[in-house]
């Protein structure tokens, strides 16, 4: 076959996955699931299903906030310490003033993170990447200065959070009782309401947007509050699931959640992408972490190896959706 003759075929190619961006994630996935029950015949079974899902979940959640920001352009960088600082204030006050107003508590400071970060993306014109970078270094010393005020009442995990996080219902975790009304809530309304829509307009071109009569301030300063909230429940979940509250609770799932989005096809420049192949990303990269372990590969190669099959991937994918 020539190669002129190679060129439709990989334009139809391109043009599928931009269509239908979710089939090859889910083929992806089946592959590292075989490989892995190839690797232990036996280990795909119920009990495994319910970790995998179980620990995806926080990720994904995460990784909602990096989808949403990143169909604008922008990023949001602070996403992991919001949902420590929610989890780290909802667990020291549980023994102060219990546990429903302690959950209350500890959602404010993420959603005020995420209002600092919209004023400063829409009013101050800063680029999201910075602004968010620098209100999570800002936060994480306000939690540091927080925790020695804290430090003699304790923490407690409220038993609620310990059962969502760690429970089973029917084999399948009772995360997915918040989850999977997230997730959908989160796919209806970027397709189906005037503020997902907003998002994608501005990620394709907030000048047009503006001239249309889109007011960009209000959309930016809605979208990093609402980050800022989904950050905060992310970090409630996990601290159920780890039970151990600290400092830096959430910050290892910071890059992953960025590259479950970019895996999952939401395009950093803004205008591309969808909370669903978010949620297979997240799954891919679950497995994959199981995957190497399984391999017993050292953790400095395994951290190589993580990195170059995300590069991989995501090079492959943006290759074959940018063809023309």
């Amino acid at each position: 076959m020539s190669a002129t003759e190679n060129i439709p075929r990989l334009t139809r190619m391109g043009r599928f996955l931009r269509d239908y961006p979710i089939i090859p994630l889910i083929i992806l996935l089946i592959c590292l699931i075989a490989t892995l029950e190839f690797l232990r015949p036996g280990i795909v079974n119920e009990r495994w299903i319910g970790n995998t899902i179980k620990f995806a979940i926080p990720l994904a959640m995460l990784a909602a906030c990096q989808t949403l920001t990143m169909l604008t352009g922008g990023i949001d960088l602070s996403a992991s310490v919001a949902a420590t600082i929610s989890a780290f204030v909802m667990a020291t006050q549980v023994p102060i003033v219990g546990a429903p107003l302690a959950i209350c508590i500890g959602l404010v400071p993420a959603i005020l993170i995420g209002l600092v970060n919209g004023f400063g993306v829409a009013a101050c014109r800063v680029h999201p990447l910075i602004m968010t970078l620098g209100t999570g270094l800002i936060a994480t010393g306000c939690l540091q200065v927080y925790q020695r005020f804290v430090i003699a009442s304790g923490s407690v995990v409220p038993e609620g959070l310990a059962w969502l996080g760690t429970g089973r219902t029917w084999g399948m975790p009772n995360a997915l009782l918040v989850f999977v009304p997230f997730a959908v809530l989160i796919i209806w309304a970027q397709r189906r309401t005037g503020f997902g829509r907003l998002l994608y307009a501005l990620g394709s071109n907030e000048t047009a947007a503006r001239i249309s009569g889109v007011r960009s301030w209000q959309v930016y300063l809605a979208l990093y509050a609402l980050s800022g909230l989904i950050a905060g429940v992310a970090g409630l979940i996990y601290v159920g699931l780890i039970k151990a509250p600290s400092l830096s609770l959430v910050n290892p799932l910071l890059l992953p959640s960025v590259a479950a989005a970019v895996i999952g096809g939401t395009s950093i420049f803004g205008g591309r992408g969808g909370y669903a192949g978010t949620i297979v990303g997240a799954l891919i990269l679950t497995v994959l972490g199981t995957l190497l372990t399984l391999m017993q590969i050292p953790e400095g190669a395994r951290r190589i190896f993580f990195g170059l099959i995300i590069l991989a991937v995501t090079t492959v994918y943006i290759k074959l959706t940018d063809q023309s």
